[in-house]
């Protein structure tokens, strides 16, 4: 499922025009960018949490050339699923 896909379920759940269910959605994910962004963990209760996690520097492989190199340390974005994520995937 895709981003319009999502809205256009999001508007038909919630009675919503599409456009509006966008808007909805967009603000949504901005919020989540912003907050993760500032280093704050977002924990939505049965779904899932969201939180910056460090990777640190380790040697890597050049894969043209197969020379040695460092990667340098770097923060990425990590999921964590909620109980219900995990039940409803177990089936």
């Amino acid at each position: 499922m895709r981003k319009p896909e999502l809205a256009a379920a999001i508007a038909e759940k919630a009675e919503l025009s599409k456009d509006k269910a966008n808007e909805v959605l967009n603000v949504v994910l901005d919020e989540i960018t912003s907050a993760v962004a500032k280093n704050d963990s977002v924990a939505l209760i049965g779904f899932g949490t969201f939180s910056v996690r460090e990777r640190s520097a380790r040697m890597g492989k050049n894969p043209q050339t197969g020379e040695a190199m460092e990667i340098p340390a770097s923060k990425t974005v990590g999921f964590k699923p909620g109980k219900k994520l995990k039940d409803a995937v177990d089936g």
